[in-house]
């Protein structure tokens, strides 16, 4: 049977995006994909800038998970945290995309 796209079970799928101009690839669920892209446009942001400052928050760490694990951390503590901007907890980050490319399907 094949996965309803709709689905909060849906497989992860695998985007392109640029961080400090290198292109890597990252497979989020869909669920993720949407509430990151939420989140930028929320910080009027584009998601390889938002994607990128994850990125530079979760190498400052001790112990640091996988790029896509950062970022579904990420998602999960801006909905556990609405009222908190998003990377305080963290470091006050500056912007680190060019905003030239977007994540691709």
């Amino acid at each position: 049977m094949p996965a309803d796209r709709t689905s909060p079970y849906h497989p992860p799928v695998k985007r392109s995006v640029e961080i400090a101009g290198h292109k890597t690839s990252i497979s989020l669920e869909p669920l993720f994909w949407d509430m990151l892209r939420a989140a930028a446009a929320a910080e009027g942001v584009p998601i390889n800038a938002l994607v990128a400052r994850i990125d530079v928050e979760r190498i400052a760490v001790a112990t640091p998970p996988g790029l896509a694990s950062a970022v579904r951390l990420w998602v999960a503590n801006r909905l556990l945290r609405p009222s908190e901007q998003p990377s305080a907890q963290y470091t006050d980050g500056e912007d680190l995309g060019n905003g030239a490319a977007q994540a691709q399907e």
